[in-house]
């Protein structure tokens, strides 16, 4: 056996498992240490005070486990905490136990998503997967997609595919092309489609904005406007991007009618339902999708309103040759098979192992699981909801479609800049004396709270208080500095 006692006795589990006793202990220290941080996260505020942290020299020989230990206690107490019932601020939400599971056993197998070879059964578990997803859309039995590491990844894989697809550039790039190729999406949609289209050489001026409505959906008219005065204006229209959960407000464009105007003047329809697509697992809730199966592509993460631990999102095709014939590039240093190497046709080579987490997910909660999750999702936004509308002095930025209510303080007395300070002051004021976290937008040039109802464990009766604390906030703060 090779002499490795220059390392410490549990840097690797040896494949003879002779150190299994130290390895075992060294798991189960670390294991009580994030047990014991997530079943106590409610006594812990969701921020922590921010701090300038430094992380020192790295040291020549390896320092013991126990100051190591030492170290991970601090990282954990001074991190994020979106665990607890007041963490209401953010898409963050708190992981089914099992897929935080399921990521240890991928980081310990350390397969790769590149190739079949290399990960024989997570490779067929992304695609039939993520095939039975693509049915749940109401897509069907030519469609697919693959794993990406977030959102803003499927979404560029999405528009390169639609790009390739409708200037066949694939080969031999832009520089042919004479008319300008433009996206068209809502005022409201995610920024990462103008990180996509600055990626694909089009440059950001190339999304083009359409109006949106009082509760922040698509103006369809505005829609059809846009593309014609693109066309007028010389340049060429491909896609339009409809939203299934905005960032800010949580609503869901009219994907059927968009749909309608993408099949009169040819053009490719994506969905960004990386929040709202979690809808398709709910019978009471699925129809706010109407219209999604038209989408020529979907991107989809489960990572937000699944539960499911970070990352965990996916790019969906109606056509999954699409992937094969508009985006694979070969790797000549793989075997051939009959199975597409998914590194192959991804916008990612060497990719973790992020389909067992939503496959356990999907295995330990079940359908009706996750249905009524997605149910009590809404019942705190009712909840939420009424109160704001109870209240003279706060408004709604709109009518809710999902589970993310956004609103603000608006006293008479108060002009638009003090407005602004108003809210913020009571998002700290929540913050610093309740723990409650909202985050706080800029939405429509004015400064909005945003609470996004996510934990299954935030009681409707901490709603209720949130309410009666903003009363008391109000009542005492009649006025703000200007």
């Amino acid at each position: 056996m090779m002499n490795l006692d220059f390392l410490p006795n549990n840097a690797f589990i040896e494949p003879s498992g002779q150190n299994i006793d130290e390895v075992a202990s060294l798991i189960k220290t670390f294991m009580d240490l994030v047990i014991e941080n997530s079943a106590s996260s409610e006594q812990r505020p969701p921020l922590p005070q921010m701090e300038n942290y430094t992380f020192g020299e790295f040291p020549v020989q390896g320092i013991p486990a126990e100051d190591i230990l030492l170290q991970l206690k601090e990282i954990l107490r001074n991190s994020m905490n979106p665990l607890t019932p007041n963490y209401i601020g953010h898409m963050d939400s708190i992981p089914t136990l099992i897929s935080c599971l399921g990521e240890f056993v991928t980081t310990m197998l350390n397969n790769n998503m590149l190739s079949l070879e290399m990960s024989p059964v997570f490779s067929q578990m992304e695609v039939q997967v993520l095939r039975n997803i693509a049915r749940m859309f109401g897509y069907d039995e030519q469609s697919g997609g693959v794993m990406v590491s977030g959102g803003s990844l499927a979404n560029l894989q999405a528009l390169a595919v639609a790009r390739n697809h409708y200037f066949s550039v694939k080969e031999e790039g832009l520089t042919g092309l004479t008319e300008q190729p433009v996206i068209l999406a809502s005022e409201a949609s995610h920024t990462s489609l103008h990180k996509a289209a600055m990626l694909l050489g089009l440059g950001t001026f190339s999304v083009i904005a359409v109006k949106t409505n009082q509760n922040s959906q698509m103006d369809t008219s505005d829609l059809e406007k846009k593309i014609n005065k693109m066309i007028e204006e010389g340049k060429r229209p491909f896609a339009v991007v409809a939203t299934a959960g905005t960032t800010v407000t949580g609503n869901i464009d009219p994907i059927s009618s968009i749909a309608e105007i993408t099949k009169k003047y040819g053009l490719w329809l994506h969905v960004d339902a990386a929040y709202g697509g979690a809808l398709v697992f709910s019978d009471k809730h699925r129809a706010r999708l109407s219209g999604i199966e038209k989408a020529d592509s979907i991107t989809f993460n489960p990572q937000k309103w699944m539960y499911v631990t970070k990352t965990c999102a996916m790019v969906l095709f109606k056509n999954r040759d699409l992937l094969e014939t508009e985006f694979r590039i070969s790797a000549p240093y793989m075997n051939d098979t009959d199975f597409t190497n998914l590194g192959e046709i991804n916008v990612q080579g060497t990719r973790h192992a992020d389909i067992l987490k939503l496959y356990l997910s999907l295995q330990h909660i079940g359908l009706k699981g996750y249905d009524q999750l997605i149910n009590e999702g809404y019942l705190r936004a009712e909840e939420f909801v009424k109160q704001v509308k109870q209240r003279p002095y706060l408004e709604l930025a709109s009518e809710p479609d999902t589970n993310i209510c956004c609103f603000r303080g608006r006293p008479k007395n108060l002009d638009e800049k003090q407005c602004d300070q108003w809210n913020l002051e009571l998002q700290q004021f929540l913050l610093h004396n309740e723990r409650v976290f909202f985050s706080l937008p800029t939405y429509r040039g004015k400064r909005w709270l945003r609470a996004v109802l996510l934990n299954p464990f935030t009681p409707i009766s901490t709603i209720q208080k949130i309410f009666q604390t903003i009363d008391e906030f109000y009542i005492n703060h009649h006025s703000c500095k200007s």
